[in-house]
């Protein structure tokens, strides 16, 4: 089988039959374009579920004059201003403009959390569901969002609690934990329990602490799962005894306190979690 590029045609070699007679160009697409950047693809931004058209915007232009530089007509310039009038309707519709809101505060999200794109893309859809159901009526958008983006990083096992969602939204976590267990209920959503191992870097990066402190927390960690010593208790929680233990170890001056802080969880919970750990391992 042989391909001619010039003429869009596959052919057999042997017998010159003609098999396919137009195939889509997958090429680059070569363009002379006034600055020096070098992308020749054909294509555009991708599509995501994170932008409110996903991408597929249409902007219809202001200018009377069509690709050749030739004026429209009279006709032409009427119906192109009825076009631009529809297009602007539809673009200002109740769901585009609450979509349009919400995918906003999910960009500052991101920025904020530092959450990938596979997470974002997630939470899109998740908010996406709730809207076509009608769950978003009569509730504020940052709530509902903020407990899409909380179930997706439940779904992608990445440790953010509730609280690094009230904080960066300023909404109040009662009010994330309420709309979370409300598209658990009406979307039917099944999501794992977050491992507590995952949360020991984060905390351990917001203190600063060396490599061999988060080593030896997770080897507490690792011990504690295999008695089954971690089940019903918060995954925070537990890290951050984990950690405790663990500068106490090697004489780190870190105080409950400052754990407290950098994990969300209290000191009682620490010194509850950690007098458990110790007893038990």
């Amino acid at each position: 089988m042989l391909t001619d590029g010039s003429t869009g045609e596959r052919f057999c070699q042997k017998c010159g039959n003609v098999i396919v007679e137009n195939i889509e160009d997958s090429r680059p697409e070569r363009r002379f374009i006034s600055d020096d950047s070098s992308d020749n693809s054909r294509t555009g931004t991708p599509n995501s579920l994170a932008i409110h058209d996903r991408g597929l915007a249409t902007t219809i232009g202001s200018t009377s004059k069509d690709a050749t530089g030739k004026s429209l007509s009279s006709v032409m310039q009427q119906d192109m201003r009825r076009l631009r009038i529809w297009d602007n309707r539809s673009q200002s519709e109740k769901t585009g403009r609450n979509l349009r809101a919400a995918f906003m505060e999910l960009g500052k999200l991101k920025d904020k959390l530092t959450l990938s794109d596979a997470v974002i893309e997630k939470a899109a859809f998740i908010y996406r569901k709730a809207v076509g159901k009608g769950l978003v009526r009569g509730r504020s958008i940052p709530h509902v969002l903020a407990a899409s983006a909380y179930a997706a990083c439940r779904d992608a096992g990445t440790p953010r609690t509730l609280s690094d969602f009230s904080d960066a939204l300023n909404i109040k976590k009662k009010a994330v934990s309420c709309s979370y267990r409300m598209l658990l209920k009406e979307l039917d959503m099944k999501m794992p329990v977050m491992d507590s191992l995952n949360c020991i870097s984060k905390i351990a990066s917001k203190l600063n602490l060396d490599e061999k402190v988060k080593r030896h927390a997770h080897e507490i960690l690792s011990d504690a799962n295999d008695k089954e010593l971690t089940a019903g208790k918060g995954p925070m929680g537990l890290a951050a005894a984990a950690l405790y233990m663990a500068c106490v170890k090697y004489d780190l001056k870190i105080s409950q306190r400052e754990i407290s802080v950098a994990s969300g969880v209290t000191e009682v919970t620490i010194r509850n979690r950690s007098r458990a750990l110790r007893e038990s391992i």
